[in-house]
């Protein structure tokens, strides 16, 4: 079994942590709000919710954009 949301992208924030460390890349997702008729049905559903992530893989870095919807899936790890 798994369990999907929608979040948008509301922060997206590059650091630097010195001269030679590349430095990382902070986003900030929240649940999605009603302003479409899918968004309404994720909302009802999941009404508020909020995922901060800092990433240092540039490809992932590039993925995230500032307004951007987002479908999270979540999936129990096998330990």
């Amino acid at each position: 079994m798994s369990v999907k949301a929608k979040f948008v992208c509301t922060n997206v924030n590059k650091q630097k942590w010195g001269k030679q460390d590349e430095g990382s890349t902070t986003v900030v997702l929240k649940a999605v709000t009603s302003d479409s008729e899918e968004n309404k049905k994720f909302w009802q559903y999941t009404p508020s919710g909020h995922l901060e992530m800092t990433i240092k893989n540039e490809a992932a870095e590039k993925y995230f954009e500032l307004g951007e919807e987002y479908y999270l899936t979540f999936e129990k790890a096998d330990v």
